[in-house]
């Protein structure tokens, strides 16, 4: 009994770095294998890296650098060091110089694939594509981006702002960065709405909650025939060249998906510009003397639209801190055929990555690229990051 109990120890402990390599590699085996078959007279060679482990792939990894450690640059940093290679893969991961450029210019092979698309709405624009995508971005581009819209914005979105720093001031030393989420008017329904949005970054138990509060306001503006000339008007209202109209969903999916987007990113863009402009205090100074100036010259207490192109230095610094937080660290995509880039083959099917964390702090583009320089965006210092940026 001793001897056979014995042999099945050694048997089980023999067997688990047997176990352990079959893990490791059994993605590559499942998925790669056949593919590197296919492409093996052609020469063609697929996107360097690892899958990670069956079904969950390099997630562990993932989480350990970006919610443990709170590094997520050590994540990527190695790939890029280890193949030489700005683009992820997945579930490969590599890096290819400019590869935002072939992304951007093929929609029609790289495709936008959000990953939580029942959290946006199957009619959002992160979930259609070709011509219904561009009707719907070309909808929500009029609906905020018309001269109008960007007016009341700036009348709107100042005094909330003096109203949230005002309230710093009297707490002494502000706790949590949700002070700047209170950027609105204090209306009880919209105390609810903030809440449900809370809960819907965890997941999707809220999303038919607020579906149905934006469904409800829809439905009172379309039987009282209100007209207030917010987002939501403008995607009620806005025509395609045959005259059709977005539908409820649409309509509803829409404004969704921009609460969505803009509910966290506008407050933290706006801390860490309150957090830079604290620690460097020269930067501070230039900004006050330029909008000093300007105020100088106008009427009221609030810039307006047109004195935005006049502030030249003012959006120096705003680009410097869009490219310093990172508000948006990666876009997602979906390769809806075969491609190939610089000799490698980009499989039918693949879900890719642009990480423009590392296209924002890659020292190829920016002198310095940890340090906080609105001077930076210069014009002698333009052409690289206009690379990142295109105008």
């Amino acid at each position: 009994m001793d001897i056979s109990m014995g042999v099945g120890v050694a048997l089980v402990l023999g067997s688990l770095p047997l176990l352990g390599l079959l893990l490791w590699w059994w993605n590559e085996l499942w998925y790669v294998l056949l593919l590197k078959l296919q492409h093996s007279s052609t020469g063609a060679k697929l996107p360097p890296g690892h899958m990670g482990l069956p079904l969950v792939g390099e997630l562990l990894t993932f989480l350990w650098y970006f919610k443990v450690l709170r590094c997520p640059d050590d994540f990527i940093n190695p790939k890029r060091a280890k193949y030489n290679l700005p683009l992820w893969i997945t579930v490969h991961h590599s890096m290819f110089p400019n590869s935002q450029q072939i992304v951007f210019q093929s929609d029609d092979t790289f495709i936008l694939e959000w990953p939580c698309v029942d959290l946006m709405g199957h009619t959002s624009p992160v979930a259609v594509h070709g011509k219904s995508h561009a009707r719907l971005r070309g909808y929500v581009t009029k609906a905020i981006n018309q001269p109008d819209a960007l007016r009341r914005i700036a009348q709107l979105v100042q005094p909330r702002i003096i109203a949230a720093l005002d309230s710093w001031a009297q707490k002494g030393k502000p706790a949590k960065s949700k002070l700047l989420t209170k950027l609105r008017s204090p209306v009880p329904l919209l105390d609810t709405i903030d809440n449900l949005f809370e809960g819907l970054m965890k997941g999707y138990r809220c999303r038919k909650k607020l579906e149905a509060i934006f469904r409800l306001e829809l439905e009172k503006k379309k039987s009282q025939k209100l007209v207030t000339n917010d987002l939501m008007d403008g995607l009620m209202q806005i025509k395609d060249e045959e005259g059709n109209k977005l539908s409820d969903q649409e309509v509803v999916d829409n404004i969704v998906s921009l609460v969505v987007g803009g509910y966290a990113s506008t407050s933290i863009a706006s801390m860490w510009a309150i957090y830079y402009l604290a620690k460097h205090p020269t930067v501070l100074k230039k900004l006050q003397e330029e909008n000093m100036a300007i105020k100088k010259n106008k009427k009221g207490d609030f810039i307006t639209s047109e004195d935005v192109s006049k502030m030249k230095y003012t959006n120096k610094v705003v680009e410097e801190t869009i490219r310093m937080a990172n508000v948006s660290a990666f876009i997602f995509r979906m390769a809806v055929r075969e491609a190939e880039y610089k000799g490698y083959k980009i499989p039918k099917g693949w879900k890719v990555i642009l990480w423009l964390r590392y296209l924002h702090t890659n020292p190829e583009n920016f002198d310095d690229p940890t340090c906080f320089n609105p001077d930076g965006w210069n014009i002698t210092n333009r052409p690289r990051r206009s690379a990142v940026y295109p105008n």
